[in-house]
């Protein structure tokens, strides 16, 4: 993936696998996430842990939607001064050979709800819900090229980058197919499945993004996407995302998402179209389930901002082809109303 800005160029060597400095910002943020998708047993999940040195704590989710519609999750805020490797509250991310072979563990409680929108408030989710033992055990092997990296001055020095208002120095993609097992419960479940992992460093305010929409899917080995749409307050957009085709990475230049809700203001159904250089594409999505998270921050002015994400799994189909991937919905609450639904997507 290029960078379109004059002296710019995107840089990705083998050790942006692994964890960056620790930069100045006290907002900085290095993160990495996996998903999947096992369309044969109707479970999947995502797995994320981030450091954030400089405030001095962690980050850990970890969401399994189980094949009968519950959804077990659980998240902590570890403390974390160091920036060393990616473990922290019971879960632990490894590479094993860079932008190719990866491994996802955990061992905690998952709290699994019957209704997952409980989660709106998460005392209230804990509180009314069982937390069952869980394991996770995942090997991830990449089936597409990266996608992505850090954008660098021509002479390979940082860009410098306004804290306040950044989500990321540095981003990475990629399309993986994942083996293992995930035991919820005294329940196991084999997994063999398709997914998406990613891996971000740099500036991070949660509040730094009016809304986005985000959609990995995968159809097959061969045939798999991830849709984005990125949007600042002023309505500007950025849209791309790519397509990967038998092993090669094809750029989506122009995308549109069109959601329908219920009375939650959760996405149920959708919409998408992409455009490439070759081709143009039309997906239909339904949700099979979905939880919805927050994240709450207060300025230093005592303004108290609130961002909301749901999380839904999703059954894609496109082309003929049906898949399975995360449709994931990003906005900002203003006058109690997530505002990118309030724009129509």
């Amino acid at each position: 993936m290029a960078d379109a800005r004059p002296g710019v160029r995107m840089r990705l060597e083998p050790e942006d696998e692994y964890t960056h400095p620790i930069e100045a910002a006290s907002n900085f943020n290095e993160s990495m996430y996996f998903n999947v998708f096992d369309r044969e047993r109707r479970i999947g999940g995502w797995f994320r842990l981030a450091n954030r040195p400089n405030e001095g704590r962690g980050e850990m989710s970890c969401c399994v939607y189980l094949p009968d519609g519950r959804i077990g999750f659980m998240f902590a805020r570890p403390e974390r001064h160091d920036n060393d490797a990616f473990d922290g509250g019971g879960m632990t991310f490894e590479v094993v050979e860079p932008f190719k072979r990866l491994k996802v563990t955990y061992r905690g409680k998952l709290c699994v709800m019957e209704n997952p929108k409980d989660m709106a408030d998460p005392k209230t989710a804990f509180t009314n819900n069982p937390q069952l033992d869980a394991e996770l055990d995942l090997d991830y092997v990449g089936i597409s090229p990266m996608f992505g990296g850090e954008p660098v001055n021509e002479d390979g020095s940082q860009i410098e980058l306004d804290a306040e208002k950044a989500f990321a120095r540095g981003h990475t993609e990629q399309h993986m197919v994942a083996k293992g097992a995930i035991t919820v419960g005294g329940q196991r479940f084999e997994i063999d499945g398709l997914g998406l992992r990613d891996h971000s460093w740099g500036p991070r305010y949660w509040q730094a993004i009016y809304w986005y929409r985000w959609l990995p899917m995968n159809f097959s080995k061969d045939f798999a996407m991830m849709i984005s749409i990125t949007t600042s307050p002023d309505g500007s957009q950025r849209q791309g995302g790519m397509v990967l085709r038998d092993g090669e990475y094809v750029m989506i230049k122009e995308a549109r998402i069109e959601a329908e809700y219920d009375a939650d203001d959760c996405q149920t159904t959708l919409k998408a179209w992409a455009k490439t250089d070759e081709r143009e594409y039309e997906i239909t999505g339904k949700v099979m389930s979905l939880i919805p998270l927050r994240n709450r921050r207060r300025t230093p002015d005592g303004e108290d901002l609130m961002t909301r994400i749901t999380e839904g799994m999703t059954e894609y189909t496109c082309d003929g082809q049906v898949g399975y991937g995360l449709s994931e919905f990003l906005d900002q609450i203003v006058d109690g109303q997530p505002v990118g639904k309030l724009e129509g997507c």
